[in-house]
């Protein structure tokens, strides 16, 4: 059985409802790199690092940038391994150790595919995060259960453009929800 017909939600986006109480969470929208029995992981595509640069980032790392065409934002992917780097990009670009989510998006923890951009190459869209939301097993079910999250199809539009304050309301849009019509109350028909 895939995936998929187990309920798993991989290249999916998950929506924060809006009685979400957890702070690091509320509004938030994050795309799931992964998703299986053993647990969940994705990064939140909606929300900043404070002060963090691109250009700090790799001056950390002892990366020297020949060409950079672009600003890359730094984003709060989550709040687990909040120091370590993950770069979601567009499909086209793969290195050793990349993880193919879908035939749009992947996911790289290399410190080569930085080394790439820096130069001025690596994949034509990508969105640069600081950790990442996780969930053990079951963990993620239960909250979606519990009326926490709704989730959607992923778009790169919605997952790559710059336009973060509107992204949560995009995505709700994705489903027909206007977020103001949705109750706190979870139930089942």
């Amino acid at each position: 059985m895939s995936e998929k017909a187990q309920g798993f939600i991989p290249g999916q986006l998950l929506i924060a409802m809006p009685a979400m109480t957890d702070p690091r969470f509320e509004r938030s929208v994050i795309y799931m790199c992964a998703h299986t029995t053993d647990g969940a992981m994705g990064l939140v595509l909606n929300r900043l690092v404070g002060e963090v640069t691109f250009p700090d980032l790799l001056e950390q790392l002892g990366i020297k940038p020949t060409k950079l065409d672009d600003e890359i934002r730094v984003h709060f992917g989550g709040p687990v391994e909040s120091g370590r780097g993950f770069l979601l990009h567009s499909a086209e670009f793969v290195l050793e150790g990349t993880l193919v989510v879908d035939q749009a998006i992947a996911l790289t923890a290399s410190v080569d595919i930085l080394k790439a951009i820096a130069e001025g190459g690596g994949p034509r869209q990508k969105l640069l995060a600081l950790g990442y939301a996780g969930w053990g097993p079951g963990q993620l079910e239960e909250e979606i259960q519990a009326n926490g999250w709704l989730h959607a199809a992923a778009d790169p539009g919605i997952v790559f453009d710059d336009q973060l304050d509107t992204k949560w309301t995009r995505a709700m849009a994705k489903l027909g929800v206007n977020p103001t019509s949705l109750s706190n109350q979870a139930g089942r028909a």
